[in-house]
């Protein structure tokens, strides 16, 4: 089945190698980030409340686990096949220890479509990955280089940055509210949050069709890297959703942040907290290569595993 929201990004990939003028205003691009990060954190925030606490904090130190497990082994492949720089490596193994937002709605309106149900709590997960990558990733990059940590950087950009604040300030008001007291705004964040996706991929297939030639600066490697890591760490991700007791759609979900990249708030950490790393590679490999992949074929991947652990298939 044919998926608007992939058909979308295509649509601004083909117009940016054309060179064509099609532009998304700056301001409904903002717009669009604002809203579709609170429609999520809206949405898991109204079913939070009625989460058990137990089981939530037994989850959540498992997806924090994950968090730091992924961009350990990102930079000891960068480090040791790679042969990339110290500084380098753990800049980009920080973008793939944290999460792509937009990937997981994605995720998520690809579950939607095909009417697979998953846990009303994903989206706080979302929030919880962000951060530990971005964290482990300024540690390595000092790590036995005798300068300060720079942790402090990180710490502020993962919490202020407006994709973990957003998430999290959604995710508290939905919790205020509960199901019903959001009832009334459901029409404008639920019934429209395809649509405004669907606007969103476009902005960004004009941003990757514009990364396109900086690959080859990239390298190889790095293309390889951003081919091969998502569907290795989708995996793992996928055994974490297992761990936690995740439905079918819960796995996929996991499976998919797991696998994907961070290029909203790593960028805006990396930069504050190491410096001498080189954005440009990060960004590439992120948005030119796994960024792609995994909208096209990693989420339907991610799904079919998923039902197989779950038993679904």
């Amino acid at each position: 089945m044919l998926d608007p929201v992939v058909l979308f990004f295509l649509l601004g990939v083909l117009a940016r190698l054309l060179r064509s003028d099609l532009r998304v205003p700056e301001p409904l691009y903002d717009a669009l980030s604002l809203y579709l990060l609170l429609a999520l954190g809206l949405k898991g925030g109204a079913e939070l409340a009625r989460a058990d606490a137990v089981a939530l904090a037994g989850q959540t130190a498992l997806a924090v686990g994950l968090g730091c497990l992924l961009p350990l082994i990102a930079f000891a492949i960068l480090r040791g096949l790679g042969r990339l720089d110290r500084s380098n490596a753990a800049a980009i193994a920080a973008h793939y220890g944290s999460v792509s937002v937009v990937t997981f709605a994605a995720g998520l309106t690809y579950l939607n479509a095909r009417h697979i149900p998953s846990e009303p709590t994903m989206p706080f997960f979302v929030a919880v990955l962000e951060i530990p990558g971005l964290l482990v990733g300024v540690l390595l990059a000092r790590l036995g280089t005798g300068r300060s940590a720079n942790l402090a950087y990180a710490v502020r950009e993962a919490f202020a940055g407006r994709s973990v604040l957003l998430l999290l300030g959604g995710l508290a008001i939905g919790a205020l509210l509960g199901p019903e007291g959001a009832a009334p705004v459901e029409p404008l964040f639920t019934d429209l949050f395809k649509g405004a996706l669907c606007l969103f991929l476009l902005e960004l297939g004009l941003v990757v069709g514009g990364q396109l030639p900086a690959l080859r600066q990239a390298g190889a490697f790095l293309i390889g890297f951003g081919l091969l890591v998502p569907p290795t760490f989708g995996v793992i991700g996928a055994a974490c959703g297992w761990l936690m007791g995740l439905s079918h759609g819960g796995i996929a979900l996991m499976a998919t942040l797991a696998a994907s990249a961070s290029y909203i708030a790593a960028p805006a950490a990396m930069r504050m907290a190491i410096p001498e790393a080189n954005p440009a590679l990060s960004i590439a490999v992120v948005l030119g290569v796994t960024f792609p992949f995994n909208l096209v074929a990693g989420i339907p991947l991610y799904e079919r595993l998923a039902a197989r652990i779950a038993g679904a298939a």
